[in-house]
């Protein structure tokens, strides 16, 4: 079974870099500064338990050209939401064989995406529930735990058994619309975390910061509820009852969240990254995917309205807010 990583960032890399750590046939198609990178230190995957591979540069396959993905039996699509209709047109250009295609990506629209723009291919939405950090020098972290989510297709066994070689769980879901909406109130937080400059686990130790995520997390449980969406459990607790454990005084937040949530010190959000790294985020694909939702029912969503313009305005002039000012701007 050939795979091709098309879009080799945080999520590629630490996927494909798994799977080909496991024995499978892997080829990625990188951004050059991430091609130079694995040329000259390898490709390292490590994992909050202690999991560490490293696979040389010598043995890895790397491009930029589309072209490659031709003669893969799998495509996984784990580029940001923004490049989406992009790739799918260059896929469209070399892919002439009937191709597995999953997105591996953010927000809730990518897989229609992929499926409107290449009607010929088979495309199934697969979620990615954990934090994976670029730590330089071709190290991604995992910093989170979670199951990965595949939509649920008759062809699936194999990949299933390659993802357990590589010691990652993939469970098929029939319901991925419940899947990723239970993901995005988890990644809520993305915005929070990228705005506070601070790692994860420091982050979330915080009240205030984590009340700014309640608020944003029960403006989105409120429209779902109208639009009778009801999102999966990912966690020990349903997510109508996170809001609430997140607004827990922190002796006791402690306490209860070291049996919800399994976080390293190394862990941070990829939009901290994006913004670290001068690159535009994703957050009209998070928090802007509830701002769409509330449209749609003719609704407003304040709250999440906000972190869109405040995460936007850090794009062009980082700033980090305390969670006091942050709570505060949030209060609307």
């Amino acid at each position: 079974m050939k795979i091709c990583i098309y879009g080799a960032g945080n999520i590629g890399c630490y996927l494909g870099g798994r799977l080909a750590a496991a024995g499978c046939k892997i080829e990625f198609i990188v951004r050059p500064y991430i091609r130079q990178q694995l040329q000259q230190y390898g490709l390292t995957i490590s994992d909050y338990l202690g999991v560490q591979h490293t696979i040389a540069a010598n043995q890895l396959q790397l491009s930029d050209d589309p072209q490659v993905a031709a003669q893969a039996d799998l495509v996984f699509v784990c580029v940001k939401s923004a490049a989406t209709a992009q790739v799918a047109h260059e896929l469209n250009t070399v892919l002439t064989n009937k191709t597995l295609i999953i997105s591996f990506q953010n927000g809730l629209a990518n897989t229609e995406i992929l499926k409107q723009l290449l009607p010929d291919q088979t495309v199934l939405a697969g979620m990615v529930p954990f934090n994976v950090a670029a730590l330089g020098n071709g190290v991604f972290h995992q910093g989170t735990a979670g199951a990965l989510y595949i939509q649920q297709h008759m062809s699936m066994h194999q990949l299933i058994n390659a993802f357990k070689t590589a010691g990652l769980e993939l469970k098929p879901s029939s319901d991925m619309q419940a899947i990723q909406w239970a993901k995005l109130i988890l990644n809520l937080n993305n915005s929070v975390n990228a705005l506070s400059q601070r790692p994860l686990k420091h982050q979330l130790s915080i009240r205030e910061y984590r009340q700014c995520l309640a608020m944003a997390q029960m403006e989105a449980l409120k429209l779902l509820k109208i639009a009778g969406i009801k999102p999966a459990q990912l966690t020990a607790l349903p997510a109508q009852m996170l809001p609430a454990v997140l607004r827990l005084p922190d002796f006791i937040f402690n306490r209860v969240s070291k049996n919800m949530l399994t976080i390293d010190p190394l862990a941070r959000s990829s939009m901290a990254d994006d913004l670290i790294a001068g690159r535009s985020t994703e957050i009209d694909w998070i928090n802007g995917e509830v701002v769409r939702l509330a449209q749609q029912l003719n609704l407003e969503a304040p709250v999440n309205t906000k972190l869109v313009q405040l995460v936007k305005q850090a794009e062009n002039s980082p700033r980090a807010w305390s969670a006091q000012a942050l709570k505060q701007a949030l209060q609307i």
